[in-house]
């Protein structure tokens, strides 16, 4: 009767909290990022390249911070402290964004500081650099306090699983129900009302973050601040290669069995010498366990590192896919028939939502249909594997953008048609982009879900933080992979002569089919190794605990 209660039992006051400002903080970002590149090329007249080049860097910088960040957030800051200061940093950040759209609106010239606009869009990308990690990496505190809460020895383990994916599944819903909002209400506005109203009101949402997140400080669980700072992993890290160069290292192991014990367990149970002699007495063992379990070798940490970078190195390939529809899709949107009615024009960035909202609309479907059904075939626990499930998505992001480059050839066609044929028939409606989005929120449900767990899982305790910088920072260079192919390719095609342009600010004549198909061949060659690194990798935990 217990373990059936624990089951029933939903998550606590302060993960709730947390999932709410998750949705918040997507909100605002999702408010700005999703129609940013039509602000850039409408008000602020950049070209269509530049644009997205500028779109994907600045997307880059944002999602490549937690790596820099997340040694300092895990080893020396209090997440409490970090998120209220990255928080206030990502709300300058939107106060100076908001002010440069003001002052083009004022500016008898309508013309934009790019200094200021620059600057605005790092504080954004700084704030937002060091806020989402330790935000999630926060919640998994409250969440690992009410795991710690089960006793069951019998059921912990499936009621330990189930909590997490529920938690996961909650964290990301929050997300997309953010993000939904972010892009179809702020895209609406800042194509009716407005650039200034459109950025005020993520600026306002920002805010209203901060106040909430300082309303639930009497609710949440904060980590032990008595943990040795030694325990903490970067901190060996730096050890170990201080010790490598002088040659005197601290850190000893003692055997080869050591080394090659480095896979079991270093989420709950991380290996170290707890003893010294083999007489050692268990009172002396039991005391010996408690530090045992904070710490482990700088060592076996960057082994742990550099065996998932494998793993992340394949998974760029479906985050470039993923800046797509924040900047080349909402171009191909401008160039399509977008009427509702004589009055109404589909603003194309509200396309977005059919991402977030295919993922609201088929989680349920995912969570409650799918893997009840894959538990039964596949005998796992999980239904579906993580590294499996990423595959899935993978697979299905490179369908996406297959159809896509399919699409704008026929834009492409019918675009030609109309300029040598006045009689010819209307453009091609912009929702012929539908299947393409969709495909793509379907990926994510799989692809992204999987990552965080991924990630969560395969890295100990104290590196929590780190664990969610690793899962963001594939779509940070991503961004930096998709903005430095744009720049290439443009500077090839430019070369041979502007009609040969792949990203000509003429839609007409440009040949973004051809970039979806380069896309879609990297990626399909990209999915290839990722099978066969599965096939040869090996899980640092067995998933039960995790």
């Amino acid at each position: 009767m217990m373990a059936e209660g624990e089951k029933r039992r939903g998550l606590s006051k302060s993960c709730a909290l947390l999932i709410v400002i998750a949705g918040i903080e997507r909100y605002a970002f999702k408010g700005v990022a999703s129609n940013l590149v039509t602000y850039l090329t409408d008000v602020v007249k950049m070209s269509n390249s530049r644009a997205a080049t500028t779109v994907n860097t600045w997307s880059g910088f944002t999602f490549m911070l937690p790596l820099f960040s997340a040694p300092f957030a895990d080893s020396y800051w209090d997440r409490f402290f970090t998120i209220l200061a990255s928080s206030s940093l990502y709300f300058v950040g939107l106060v100076g964004l908001t002010y440069t759209a003001f002052d083009g609106s004022r500016s008898t010239t309508k013309t934009i500081s790019l200094y200021f606009l620059y600057t605005s869009l790092s504080l954004i990308a700084l704030g937002l650099g060091v806020l989402n990690p330790s935000l999630q990496a926060f919640g998994a505190d409250q969440l690992d306090h009410d795991l710690d809460h089960y006793h069951d020895h019998d059921t912990s383990l499936e009621v330990k699983s189930n909590r997490k994916s529920q938690f996961f599944q909650c964290w990301y819903f929050g997300v997309c129900a953010g993000s939904l909002l972010g892009v179809t209400v702020m895209a609406y506005i800042q194509d009716t009302f407005g650039w200034v109203l459109g950025f005020a009101i993520p600026t306002a949402s920002m805010l209203l973050l901060i106040l909430l997140f300082l309303c639930g400080s009497g609710v949440y669980v904060y980590a032990d601040p008595g943990l040795d700072l030694k325990a903490k992993p970067f901190q060996r890290i730096l050890e170990y290669i201080k010790g490598a160069v002088s040659r005197r290292s601290k850190i000893t192991l003692v055997n080869v069995h050591d080394l090659n014990a480095m896979e079991l367990e270093l989420q709950e149970k991380p290996l170290c010498n707890c003893s010294n002699t083999a007489s050692t007495t268990t009172s002396k063992t039991l005391a010996n366990e408690k530090s045992c379990k904070n710490s482990f070798s700088g060592l076996e940490t960057v082994k742990l590192l550099l065996r998932l970078l494998p793993i992340w190195t394949m998974l760029l390939t479906f985050a470039v896919i993923f800046q797509q529809p924040a900047t080349f899709f909402t171009k191909q949107g401008m160039a399509m028939k977008r009427n509702i009615g004589p009055n109404f024009k589909i603003p194309p960035a509200t396309l977005q939502s059919t991402i977030t909202l295919s993922i609201i609309l088929l989680m349920p479907l995912y969570d409650k249909i799918l893997i009840p059904i894959a538990k039964k075939i596949t005998k796992n626990e999980k239904g579906i594997p993580v590294m499996e499930r990423m595959g899935i998505g993978m697979f299905l992001s490179i369908i996406a953008i297959i159809i896509a480059a399919l699409v704008e050839r026929k834009r492409l066609m019918i675009s030609k048609k109309m300029k040598t044929s006045p009689n010819s028939s209307d453009p091609l409606s912009i929702f012929w982009l539908l299947p393409q989005y969709i495909l793509l929120g379907v990926s994510d449900i799989f692809t992204v879900v999987g990552m965080q767990e991924f990630f969560y899982s395969e890295v100990p305790v104290r590196m929590r933080t780190m664990g969610f910088a690793l899962y963001t920072s594939v779509f940070g260079v991503g961004s930096f992979v998709s903005a430095a192919l744009i720049s290439v390719i443009e500077s090839y095609t430019k070369s041979r002569g502007e009609k040969h342009n792949w990203f000509a600010d003429d839609m007409s004549e440009a040949r973004l089919d051809n970039y979806y198909w380069l896309l879609a061949f990297t990626s399909g060659i990209s999915f290839l190794m990722y099978i066969v690194i599965c096939k040869h990798f090996k899980s640092s935990t067995s998933g039960d605990d995790q």
